[in-house]
């Protein structure tokens, strides 16, 4: 049986990975300038709050039916390509709101800005997935996400700033953040995909390492991808329905408190996540993505039942923060179980790994808020739950080692041995 990779020599990420960082630094701070003020500024066209809703749906609705032919676009041009031509397209679509004239004008460019973002996240992912060894991938993972992270706790105060001058001053301000990220990316980033027919005959990559791309029913068959697909829906449905959406109508309706006082928990629990990013990535190279994803998913849901019952700011706030600590794992383990399954060559794999969490996050919150309305918070909570536990439970089919035999070897023996039984 394959070991976990307990003694693997530390080594230096590539840079490839430190690229993806900083673009995913720029990324997220542009967009924590836009999403305080987006609401308000829908609002300025003199519609009501479910257009407020629908502007912010569209947005994730089309990336969603633009994931499954990123794949196919990564195969024919690229990692490097795709990836800036999706963050142009955000750009020029955030620049463009900016100038907005009507409300189904700024719906259909919210909605294009979806089909970019989808580009963009796919394309990083897979360029992501393939510049580490399985060994330490999950480092690469968490330094990716730390450059959001830290983008997403910058971005809020510099765009309270920038409403003060203007509400379309932020879109603005996005725009510019992004075409610097997708400048960085065409001069920094290193090509890396080829023409598919050369992929199936497994050319050589950019390294020189043979990395034939595994077929997307083995992918879809391997028990790591199902779980990985599984916990990601469950952290958009939580993410977005339960912990976006209902936490800060708990803080006000319930506790009664400011809604300042959710800015504030948030902000603390981002901070957890962020300190937690690199103790997580270790354990998960070191110990596995299984016992990661089995605990993390099962911790999340006794979390998010508790967190249903805090009656006070101090109590929601702790929660929060270890809500925090474990999502560090959750956006780390499902993804380097990923890669470990579809390799350095796996767009398509990523993009339904992607849109598992985008299917969560467009029906959590519709749900989340129907469940309240028709019984309780804790109901509302205890769904969420159901899935994260859900999710815990199949990661118990997943082998114990981290092994990425069947992206990086290619054998057939290797793909059965990691099938779902």
């Amino acid at each position: 049986m394959p070991r976990p990779f307990r003694s693997a020599p530390r080594e230096r990420l590539s840079r490839d990975v430190y690229v993806l960082g900083l673009i995913a630094f720029f990324v997220m701070v542009g967009f924590g300038v836009v999403v305080p003020v987006l609401p308000v500024f829908v609002r300025s066209f003199g519609v009501g709050y479910a257009e407020v809703g629908a502007v912010v749906s569209a947005f994730a609705l089309m990336r969603l039916v633009a994931s499954p032919f990123v794949g196919k676009l990564i195969d024919l041009m690229g990692e490097r390509v795709v990836l800036a031509v999706g963050i142009g397209i955000v750009a020029v679509s955030s620049g463009l709101v900016g100038i907005a004239a009507d409300y189904p004008h700024l719906l259909i460019l919210r909605g294009v800005g979806g089909i970019g973002s989808a580009m963009f996240t796919v394309a990083a992912m897979t360029l992501l997935l393939g510049s580490t060894s399985a060994a330490h991938r999950a480092r690469a993972v968490g330094f990716y996400q730390g450059g959001f992270l830290i983008g997403g706790m910058t971005g809020p105060a510099i765009g309270g700033l920038l409403a003060t001058i203007s509400l379309t001053a932020p879109f603005f301000f996005y725009a510019g953040t992004l075409a610097v990220a997708g400048i960085v990316g065409l001069v920094l980033l290193r090509p890396r995909a080829q023409p598919a027919d050369r992929q199936a005959a497994g050319a050589p990559d950019a390294d020189g390492s043979v990395n034939p791309l595994v077929p997307l029913r083995d992918v879809l068959h391997d028990a790591r991808f199902r779980a990985a697909c599984l916990a990601n829906f469950a952290q958009g449905w939580n993410s977005f329905g339960v912990r976006s959406a209902l936490i800060p109508v708990i803080v006000v309706e319930v506790i009664k408190g400011p809604s300042s006082f959710t800015g504030i928990a948030f902000a603390i629990a981002a901070v957890a996540q962020t300190l937690a990013l690199g103790p997580a990535a270790r354990f998960i190279d070191r110990a596995g993505r299984k016992p990661a994803l089995v605990l993390s998913l099962a911790a999340a849901a006794a979390l998010t039942v508790a967190i249903s019952f805090t009656g006070d700011i101090v109590t929601l706030t702790v929660l929060l923060s270890l809500y925090g600590v474990v999502s560090a794992f959750l956006g780390i383990a499902p993804a380097a179980s990923v890669g470990d399954v579809v390799g350095r060559r796996g767009g398509r794999g990523i993009a339904i790994f992607s849109m598992s969490s985008d299917i969560g996050a467009i029906v959590g919150p519709l749900a989340a808020g129907a469940l309240v309305d028709a019984f309780s918070f804790p109901v509302a909570f205890g769904v969420g739950a159901v899935f994260f536990l859900a999710a815990s439970l199949y990661s118990l089919r997943m082998p114990r080692a981290v092994s990425a035999a069947p992206a990086s070897v290619g054998t057939n023996e290797a793909r059965a041995d990691n099938r779902e039984g």
